[in-house]
């Protein structure tokens, strides 16, 4: 089996050499990663901007290709041009802090399995909630467990799994959940001041919902302690507002 793995946390993130390590064994693992953080970058990709591409040994742990760029042009480059023969399944992460929520939206490491399914090839993104303590060891054990009863439940191509992992500090997760993106999002705000030349600086911040406010869904899963295994779709078409507007009397012609 050939493997490609890339993250939104850059090439030297702890949670990239844990997933790493976790799956090493399975067959020939290629790591293509950013060359440094690109948390909330989403789905961007660089068109107009060339891309420094390096080769890089991390921690004495692997090789691999760091990118200047973003995850889903490391997905990309590496389908087009990096790995002959493209790998047979893509996983991205682990990376630091949940993407639950609006935040399957603004993830790099979201986007980076989804960039795989895009080009039919089988994609996992493992995410880890934040707490005091970040154990990616620990996470990369559990990641490896879910990506083997994919792998023999026959996960098929074009498709892609976001997978939640909860806190570790209480110790192993509850169990699994298969559920649905919480449809919710941040409650958000700026804190602003000034640079002291009269112009002001905003920084954005907030957090996601209680989950009580979103039952039978990946952010309250974790929040109960379960792994919460999420499949998504880049059509992001809304069906029933779709057959609301089509109703609509709209003209006929134009002149």
């Amino acid at each position: 089996m050939r493997i490609l793995i890339t993250n939104d946390d850059g090439i030297y993130a702890p949670g990239i050499e844990a997933l790493y390590r976790a799956v090493a064994d399975l067959g020939h693992v290629d790591v293509v990663a950013p060359e440094d953080a690109q948390s909330a970058i989403g789905h961007a990709i660089s068109v107009l901007k060339p891309m420094l591409v390096r080769p890089v040994h991390v921690n004495n742990v692997f090789h691999g290709w760091s990118v200047a760029g973003r995850p889903a042009d490391c997905v990309k480059l590496a389908m087009m041009e990096l790995l002959k023969p493209p790998p047979d399944l893509i996983l991205s992460g682990i990376n630091a802090g949940a993407n639950t929520g609006i935040n399957v939206l603004y993830s790099g490491t979201i986007a980076g399995a989804m960039e795989g399914a895009l080009f039919k090839v089988p994609a996992l993104a493992f995410s880890l909630e934040l707490s005091d303590t970040m154990d990616f060891a620990m996470a990369g054990r559990i990641a490896r467990t879910i990506l083997d009863h994919c792998l023999a439940a026959g996960v098929l191509p074009g498709t892609c799994l976001s997978v939640n992992i909860p806190a570790l500090k209480h110790g192993w997760p509850r169990g699994v959940r298969c559920c649905q993106q919480a449809p919710v999002n941040w409650e958000e705000h700026y804190l602003s001041e000034s640079d002291g030349d009269g112009h002001m600086i905003y920084r954005l911040n907030g957090r996601l919902p209680e989950h009580h406010d979103c039952p039978d869904t990946d952010l309250a899963a974790i929040r109960e302690g379960y792994v919460a295994i999420t499949p998504l779709r880049a059509d992001l078409t809304d069906r029933q507002r779709l057959r609301q507007i089509a109703g609509w009397h709209w003209p006929g012609s134009f002149p």
